[in-house]
């Protein structure tokens, strides 16, 4: 079957591109570039999609319907990395039998899962 292509990158609406691009290289160990005037992008070492960050004027408002989901070794460590960083986690955990979620926001509060799978 044909494809349409690849995932290049995802894209953030934001107020502070370069605020988000430091706290998302420093949870994902990237580095963080401008790809136009006031935007910001960041390249995760290993390759990967890259994020956009996308300068918007207005504050984000309601649940995201697209979110990134992060693999993590330890769900505690990770929510400590995060808060560390700006982030927060929201309170919301879901277990399921491959592992547990947990709903974090970045510091603009843009929701992301961080998942720690069980070894089956």
């Amino acid at each position: 079957m044909e494809t349409l292509g690849r995932l290049a990158g995802v894209t953030i609406d934001c107020g502070d591109p370069q605020r988000l691009a430091e706290f998302w290289a420093a949870a994902l160990g990237g580095r963080v570039t401008e790809s136009l005037p006031g935007w910001r992008r960041v390249t995760v070492d290993g390759g990967g999609p890259v994020l956009t960050l996308q300068p918007v004027p207005e504050p984000k408002a309601g649940k995201a319907r697209l979110h990134l989901d992060i693999a993590v070794a330890d769900v505690g460590a990770a929510v400590s990395r995060v808060e560390a960083l700006g982030g927060r986690w929201t309170g919301e955990r879901h277990d399921y039998d491959e592992g547990a979620v947990l709903v974090m926001a970045d510091p603009e509060g843009n929701e992301f899962c961080i998942v720690q799978y069980y070894q089956v």
